[in-house]
C-alpha cells in the first residue's frame, strides 16, 4: 500500500541500516524538497520485532535523545530479534520546538490512520499505521508534557477486545518500572499511535516521560531505565544498554483512570496561574488547587481554585500566562490493579 513516502530501509535484511523516510513537499526554497525523518534498523536473526520512537510531539525531548543515544550505543551483534529506531517522528515539529509540525498544523498524535495523499503528517501516519507498525511485535511510543505541562511519570496501554493481547501488554507494561500507569478506553477508532498499533494488530506501549520542555537526570534515568527493561524482557538483549547503574525489579504500580472533564480545572478567561499542589500529591474534593490572578485589574484578589474531585495531581500548566479553554491542573483516579 503506497503512502506518499520514500523508505530507504530494508526489513528484511540482516544487519545495521541508517536511513531516512522522505516525505516530499513543495515549499517556496525548494520546490523539490524532502521531509527526511531518521531511522535506524538493526536485525539480527530471528526474535522478537520492537519499534521504538519519539518526537511524535516535538516538544517532548526525553524519548528523542535517549532513543537518539540509543541509535549509538546499540550494537547489532548484542541483540536477538529486530529493533527499528524512531526517534523524531515528527521531525518538522521536533526542529521548530513545536508540539505539531509548522508545515502543515499537523498532530501527529490525531493524525491516525493518516492518508496517502494528504498533507505530510497525515502521509507519516498512514505509512506508520499500514507499512511501519505492522512489521513489528511490539510498539513503543514514548511521550511526555511538552512545553506547556508538567506531568507525573506513568506509562499507558490501550484496553483491547483481543483478552491474549491486552494481558501480554498489562505484563509488558508493568515490566517498564513505572510506579503509575493508565489503561486508556479510546477504542480502536482513536486517531492516536495507540489506535493505530491496535489496528495494526500488534502492542502498542506508551507513557509521559517528563514535561516542560526541558529534561532532568530524574526524567532521563526513568526513560532510559524503561526502554532498557523493555529490551530485557522481550529477550533481545541480555543486559541493559543505556541505564547508568542495575535495573531493580519493578515496584509497586498504582493504576489510574482519567475520563471525566470534573478531573481537570481549565481557565475560562485570560489570567496568570499559581499552583498549590505538586505532581503526585493526593488530594481531595474541595482542596486548593491554585489560585488564578488577573493582571490586568490589579485591585481584584486572585480567584481561588478548588478540585472537584478526589485524586492524585498528574499534571499541571507551566506557562502561567493562560487563556480561556487552557486546562490548569489535572487529578486521576487510583483504580484496583
Amino acid at each position: 500500500m503506497h503512502s506518499g513516502l520514500v523508505n530507504t530501509i530494508d526489513f528484511s535484511r540482516e544487519g545495521r541500516q541508517a536511513g531516512y523516510l522522505a516525505i516530499p513537499y513543495s515549499i517556496d526554497r525548494s520546490p523539490y524538497y524532502q521531509i527526511r525523518v531518521p531511522i535506524l534498523r538493526l536485525r539480527n536473526g530471528e526474535g522478537p520485532s520492537l519499534l521504538l520512537m519519539a518526537g511524535n510531539h516535538g516538544d517532548e525531548y526525553e524519548g528523542e535523545l535517549q532513543l537518539g543515544r540509543l541509535m549509538r550505543l546499540l550494537d547489532v551483534a548484542d541483540i536477538g530479534g529486530a529493533v527499528t529506531i524512531l526517534p523524531m517522528a515528527n521531525l518538522p515539529a521536533v526542529m521548530a520546538a513545536k508540539r505539531c509540525s509548522p508545515f502543515d498544523g499537523g498532530n501527529l498524535n490525531r493524525a491516525f490512520p493518516g492518508d496517502p495523499a494528504g498533507v505530510p503528517t497525515a502521509r507519516l501516519a498512514h505509512f506508520l499505521e499500514h507499512e511501519l507498525f505492522p512489521r513489528h511485535d511490539v510498539v513503543f511510543d514514548l511521550h511526555s508534557g511538552g512545553t506547556s505541562m508538567a506531568h507525573l511519570p506513568c506509562t499507558l496501554i490501550e484496553r483491547q477486545a483481543d483478552a491474549t493481547r491486552f494481558e501480554r501488554s498489562a505484563a509488558l507494561m508493568r515490566a517498564l518500572g513505572a510506579s503509575h500507569a493508565f489503561i486508556a478506553d479510546n477504542g480502536r477508532a482513536a486517531p492516536t499511535s495507540m489506535g493505530a498499533a491496535a489496528r495494526a494488530g500488534v502492542i502498542g506501549l506508551s507513557g509521559e516521560f517528563g514535561g516542560g520542555g526541558t529534561v532532568t537526570p530524574a526524567t532521563m534515568a526513568f526513560t532510559a531505565a524503561a526502554i532498557d527493561r523493555l529490551l530485557v524482557t522481550l529477550g533481545i538483549v541480555g543486559h541493559p544498554v543505556l541505564s547508568c547503574t542495575p535495573l531493580a525489579e519493578p515496584g509497586p504500580l498504582q493504576l489510574l483512570s482519567l475520563s471525566r472533564h470534573s478531573q481537570g480545572i481549565y481557565a475560562d478567561r485570560r489570567g496568570w496561574f499559581e499552583p498549590a499542589a505538586v505532581l503526585g500529591a493526593t488530594v481531595s474534593a474541595g482542596d486548593l488547587a491554585g489560585w488564578y490572578h488577573d493582571l490586568e485589574r490589579l485591585e481584584q484578589p486572585e480567584e481561588e481554585l478548588r478540585f472537584a474531585e478526589d485524586g492524585i495531581v498528574i499534571s499541571h500548566r507551566l506557562h502561567c500566562d493562560s487563556q480561556a479553554g487552557d486546562c490548569l491542573i489535572q487529578v486521576a483516579e487510583p483504580i484496583a490493579a
